[in-house]
């Protein structure tokens, strides 16, 4: 069950520090853990540089002096989003040009320490480029066997589809999973959530999309809403403040008292257990609330209790 959680390292090497992350990842492990979720560009915003790689660093440091461990692990991370020139983000994001995406692979590798990654993702669309020069990019890479398989984030789904097209045209593989914001609660309509891209929500089309594909598998970032669920020091985004919030916290609190749990491990179990299901992206900061993701993912809701979570709006 640990399998359906993935750990976000994005803040491992900045905020939080090297003794720190190495305690979490080693509990992680320890618990069974497999995936870890990370990106070239964690985390630019919180190193005085201006620029990313620092997660990717740790994460290499970890492995190397963890014989074994690699063998233990998947790694999932991303190329497009790391910034050229520093403190200027979006406008001058890397993007995924041929030339950075097979750079990019290079340098996540040499951080890592390792000769490939279980999962390499498209961070977010790069208008500038041809989606067919990204799709061939990223299948040279599955074919030279360095990334295992190949995701898209933030993308609208009738790119995802487009680029699956060309992928499957050109007989190379194609994206197999999408990583987007994911959550229980849901944002006033015709508000976006703050915590995303512009496509970066998962909308009803994303999940239509992804009934209809068995092959796609759904990532979900961000989906405790940074501690909004259960701290009074974390409120809920503006974005939530309707009566269909109060309403799903509601049902939310039911079945954690049935369940003798709290919100995050619903959340978290509601998530995992969907049509389609979705591995969750948690990143922590303390070992109390990594096992309590951890005891979220391994919670079971039955039938009666998902409709009811369902149908709250």
């Amino acid at each position: 069950m640990t399998e359906k959680l993935a750990l976000g390292a994005m803040l491992f090497g900045t905020v939080l520090d090297e003794r720190r992350s190495f305690e979490l990842l080693d509990r992680f492990v320890d618990a069974g853990g497999v995936w870890i979720d990370t990106a070239d560009c964690y985390a630019f915003w919180a190193d005085p540089t201006g620029f990313g790689g620092q997660s990717e660093s740790l994460l290499g440091r970890w492995l190397a002096r963890r014989p074994g461990v690699r063998d233990r692990i998947r790694i999932s991370t991303k190329v497009g989003c790391e910034p050229t020139v520093s403190g200027r983000f979006p406008e001058s994001a890397e993007g995924l040009s041929a030339e950075v995406v097979k750079k990019g692979i290079e340098a996540s590798l040499r951080r890592l320490g390792t000769d490939h990654v279980e999962l390499y993702w498209a961070h977010k669309p790069d208008p500038a480029t041809p989606l067919e020069e990204t799709v061939a990019a990223f299948g040279e890479l599955m074919s030279a066997g360095t990334v295992g398989r190949l995701g898209c984030s933030n993308y609208p789904a009738w790119q995802v589809d487009r680029a699956r097209q060309l992928a499957r045209a050109h007989g190379s593989a194609g994206f197999t999973a999408v990583q987007q914001h994911h959550t229980y609660l849901r944002p006033r309509p015709g508000t976006a959530p703050t915590v995303v891209h512009r496509f970066g929500a998962v909308t009803d089309e994303v999940l239509h999309y992804l009934e209809h594909h068995p092959d796609m598998e759904l990532w979900a970032y961000t989906p405790l809403l940074s501690g909004g669920y259960t701290r009074a020091d974390k409120p809920l985004p503006t974005e939530y403040d309707h009566p269909g919030t109060a309403r799903r916290l509601a049902a939310l609190d039911e079945i954690a008292a049935e369940t003798g749990t709290n919100r995050n491990r619903v959340v978290l179990a509601w998530l995992t257990g969907g049509n389609p299901a979705a591995t969750p992206i948690v990143g922590v900061s303390s070992p109390r609330q990594l096992d309590e993701a951890l005891a979220g993912v391994t919670l079971k809701l039955d039938a009666e209790q998902r409709e009811r979570l369902d149908s709250a709006r």
